[in-house]
């Protein structure tokens, strides 16, 4: 293999990728900082006011670059090409929330969201065949590939709503994605049986894209993803899961982006279509329980949720290893 300065070409590419998306990200959310929409606060969202004034749908800018530094640096491919498609529809449509004077509705979302995951999980089914089961780690439940569609869709589904909800709190949503994203690529290489090279080439270009929008949302932010980014992040989780060839592994680590988004879907799901009124003293997102019930501050909440993803993560991965 190619060697330059003692590195293999592909990690050299891939060090390139990870400098190219970082400083593109930088530039771009300078040059168009003044063109995003501005928030209004939100009225329904703990402490939602302080984010009157700022920047929002910053996601528009490092999805793009994203999507950019990966058509540049990974070989393009009809199912990378796909994914590129659908992870930028997600972000516009996030977007086009964003932007709007009346936010729009959360059925009209969901059911955007619902199209955006079933025709994802329909080009990973046509282009993964091999990797149509559930691994519980003593056996492989292979599946029928419209059980496995079914599935896929609601599991993308709930990635991304899960993930949106997450992004309440200055540097949040994207430190606990980036956490994720690194123990999904160290996994995923320990596991072997997915395709590695890309889905670590894909994470390394997201993960600096990401660090990069962090750099201005950092607290106090001056500038937030919203639905644009949140979305996208979500979809991109859910696919590079799927291509780690276990889509189980999305639970642990996954965890606290799952855990802090779908407890609040699904109280209100109980509690509207079945009248049940359930975990009245859990304030949702979960984020906010703590900030509000607990009284952590917002540094003690990403850093402590942070930790623990990090220590759950961590265990899966040496379990995963240990397996191997």
């Amino acid at each position: 293999m190619l060697q330059f300065l003692g590195l293999e070409m592909p990690m050299l590419l891939m060090a390139l990728s990870a400098v190219f998306t970082f400083g593109a990200v930088i530039l771009a959310l300078k040059l168009f900082k003044n063109k995003l929409p501005v928030d209004g606060g939100r009225d329904f969202a703990f402490n939602g006011k302080l984010s009157k004034g700022k920047q929002r749908g910053a996601g528009i800018v490092f999805i793009c670059v994203f999507i950019i530094s990966s058509l540049i640096f990974i070989k393009l491919s009809v199912e990378l090409g796909m994914y590129y498609a659908l992870i930028f529809l997600g972000m516009l449509s996030g977007y086009l929330d964003d932007a709007s004077k009346v936010p729009w509705g959360e059925y009209k979302k969901g059911a955007i969201d619902l199209v955006i995951c079933l025709l994802t999980s329909a080009a990973f089914v046509w282009k993964n065949p091999e990797l149509l089961s559930v691994n519980f780690g003593f056996f492989d439940l292979k599946l029928h590939w419209a059980v496995f569609l079914v599935i896929s869709t609601v599991f993308l589904w709930m990635m991304i709503n899960a993930t949106n909800c997450s992004d309440g709190i200055d540097g949040f949503c994207g430190s606990l994605s980036v956490n994720s994203i690194i123990f999904i690529i160290l996994t995923a290489g320990a596991l072997g049986t997915g395709e590695t090279t890309k889905i670590t080439s894909l994470g390394a270009i997201m993960i600096f894209a990401i660090i990069a929008y962090l750099w201005y949302n950092a607290e106090p932010s001056t500038m937030m993803m919203g639905d644009a980014g949140s979305r996208a992040i979500g979809l991109f989780l859910g696919i590079i899961v799927l291509k780690s060839g276990n889509a189980l592994l999305a639970i642990p680590l996954c965890f606290i982006l799952l855990l802090d988004g779908l407890i609040g879907i699904f109280k209100v799901s109980v509690t509207r279509f079945l009248k049940i009124k359930i975990l009245k003293n859990i304030r949702t997102p979960l984020h906010d329980h703590f900030r509000k019930n607990k009284g952590w501050s917002n540094t003690q909440t990403i850093y402590r949720l942070n930790i623990i993803q990090a220590l759950i993560s961590f265990v899966v991965y040496m379990v995963v290893r240990g397996l191997a």
